[in-house]
C-alpha cells in the first residue's frame, strides 16, 4: 500500500464528508479532523467557537490507480455547496468553509483546473468560493467524531436529514465509483 496518496478537503461538517468519501472505490481510509488554522492540536469545542481559524476537514488515503485525485476533487465539488462562504446548510461559521489543501504542485494544478472547469461550465449559479491552499497541518478530531455516520445514523436526526441525502446523491451520480461492500 505504499502507493497511497493523501488528499485533504474541508466541505462543511466532517461527518458528512467522511461518510461520502469512505464509500469510494480506491479510498483506503478517511479521518475527520481540523486544518487551515493557527492553533496546534485544537479541540472540537475550540474549533466550534470559530476562533482557531481551522475548518472541519477530512484527510483521505487513496490509491491513485483506482481513483484519481481529479475524481476526488470533482466529487468534492459536487457533494457540497462550494458557493457559500463559511457555511454549509444550517452549519454556519468559518469552520464550515470550503477548502482544498493541496499536498504538492500537481494537486494544486488539478484542483485549480477542476474549479475553473466548473466555473466555465456554470455548474453553479453563484461563483465558487472554495479556497485552494497549501497543506500545512492536519489534526485528528476526537475519537467520537470518527466514523460518526456509521455509529449514529439511526439515532441522530442530523445523519438522516443532512448526511443521508448526500449519500443518496453519491449513489445516484457516482454509482460506478462506490464500493459494493458499503451500504
Amino acid at each position: 500500500m505504499s502507493n497511497l496518496q493523501t488528499a485533504t478537503f474541508a466541505g462543511g461538517c466532517f461527518w458528512c464528508t467522511e461518510a461520502i468519501f469512505k464509500r469510494l472505490k480506491g479510498v483506503e481510509g478517511v479521518i475527520s479532523g481540523y486544518s487551515g488554522g493557527r492553533v496546534e492540536n485544537p479541540t472540537y469545542e475550540q474549533v466550534s467557537s470559530g476562533d482557531t481559524g481551522h475548518a472541519d476537514a477530512i484527510q483521505i488515503k487513496f490509491d491513485p490507480s483506482i481513483i484519481s485525485y481529479e475524481q476526488l476533487v470533482e466529487i468534492f465539488f459536487k457533494l457540497h455547496d462550494p458557493t457559500t462562504l463559511n457555511q454549509q446548510g444550517a452549519d454556519i461559521g468559518e469552520q464550515y468553509r470550503s477548502m482544498i489543501f493541496f499536498h504538492d504542485e500537481e494537486q494544486h494544478k488539478v484542483a485549480e483546473k477542476v474549479m475553473e472547469r466548473f466555473e466555465k461550465e456554470k455548474i453553479y449559479n453563484d461563483p465558487i468560493v472554495t479556497e485552494i491552499t497549501p497543506f500545512i497541518d492536519f489534526y485528528k478530531a476526537e475519537d467520537y467524531h470518527q466514523d460518526y455516520y456509521e455509529q449514529n445514523r439511526n439515532s441522530n436526526s442530523y445523519c438522516r436529514i443532512v448526511i443521508d441525502p448526500k449519500i443518496q446523491k453519491l449513489y445516484r451520480d457516482f454509482k460506478s465509483q462506490v464500493k459494493e461492500d458499503v451500504d
